[in-house]
């Protein structure tokens, strides 16, 4: 595929994702403009595959949104109004996976398995943060994760039986789907278990601030996100390098 070509699909896929996002009341205009940018970021220095692997997050994370909807607005927990996510929401999941991808565009390390295996890990924390945060609110019994207290669900740092086994699952979904689509030509090996184990401990680490830095409003949620995916995604390049 030409580079033109290339750019074209990235482009596509991009425009199809965001507006039917914003058709079906997912995302915001901000959110829809946010998603297409960090999209075609992604697409264009990093490849299609990881690309790829982004929408199946986004999908993943629009599924658990919409999980039990009415229940998570009685409560008032949901996200928006009826689940609709704005730029914020799409930065703090977008903004780590496309540094990553102008990262190794730089050094032109797009190809190379290593950057595939930091991406991948920034997106297990993705999918296993959204998809804890998504389904715990829906347990009765939450705890404080530096106290072990009972706190109301949706609480920062809160976190639930219900929330951290979907974060384990979340993360292995992630981590096996991406391995598929990144590195169809390699057979997996234990390295798998590097986004895997990421993607739960950059969970964990997002619970950890959310009830010391976020409680006292030190970090917002956009930033709690975006420490929580660099420590995960930089830990995975560590082991990678170190390996």
């Amino acid at each position: 595929m030409s580079p033109l070509e290339n750019l074209g699909v990235v482009l596509g896929l991009c425009a199809i994702l965001s507006l039917l996002a914003f058709k079906f009341k997912l995302l915001t205009v901000s959110g829809s403009v946010a998603s297409f940018a960090v999209g075609v970021v992604i697409g264009w220095f990093g490849s299609i595959n990881w690309l790829v692997m982004l929408i199946v997050f986004t999908i993943l994370g629009f599924a658990v949104t919409r999980y039990k909807l009415q229940a998570k607005i009685k409560k008032g927990l949901q996200e928006g109004k009826k689940g609709e996510r704005t730029y914020r929401n799409v930065l703090a999941n977008g903004l780590v996976p496309a540094v990553i991808a102008v990262a190794s565009w730089l050094v032109g390390a797009q190809a190379d398995g290593t950057s595939s295996l930091v991406f991948l890990s920034a997106i297990s924390v993705a999918a296993a943060d959204t998809t804890a945060s998504e389904l715990g609110i829906l347990s009765p019994r939450t705890y404080l994760i530096t106290t072990f207290e009972r706190v109301e669900p949706g609480t920062d740092g809160g976190v639930s039986a219900l929330g951290t086994f979907a974060a384990a699952v979340a993360s292995a979904f992630a981590s096996i789907l991406g391995w598929l689509i990144m590195l169809p030509a390699k057979t997996p090996d234990l390295s798998i278990l590097i986004p895997l184990s990421m993607g739960f401990l950059g969970c964990m680490v997002d619970s950890m601030i959310g009830a010391t830095l976020e409680r006292r409003r030190l970090v917002s949620k956009l930033g709690n996100n975006i420490i929580s995916m660099t420590i995960g995604s930089a830990l995975a390049f560590i082991i990678v390098a170190l390996a």
